[in-house]
């Protein structure tokens, strides 16, 4: 049973990880940005970036034309996968 439990939450980081990394090259296509599938991956990724936004605003890097709000979110569920294998 909780060898299912760590599978599962394993897949739910890398689910995650590959919808920010999809939204992050989304941003770089403006016009793919209004589509029904766009919408879902904003919907899905926006509550692990919103707090990674204010981290870096509190920080004082939250400024200027680069988020790097998925670097550090992708940073965090690095070492959240890697503590729920070594588990």
């Amino acid at each position: 049973m909780f060898y299912i439990i760590k599978l599962a939450l394993g897949t739910l980081l890398s689910i995650i990880y590959y919808l920010i990394l999809i939204r992050v090259i989304l941003s770089f296509f403006p016009t793919l940005q209004i589509s029904k599938i766009s919408y879902f991956i904003y919907q899905m990724t926006e509550p692990i970036l919103a707090p990674c936004r204010a981290i870096l605003d509190k920080l004082g890097l939250g400024m200027g034309m680069i988020d790097f709000s998925p670097i550090l979110a992708i940073i965090l569920l690095n070492i959240l996968q890697r503590l729920v294998y070594r588990w």
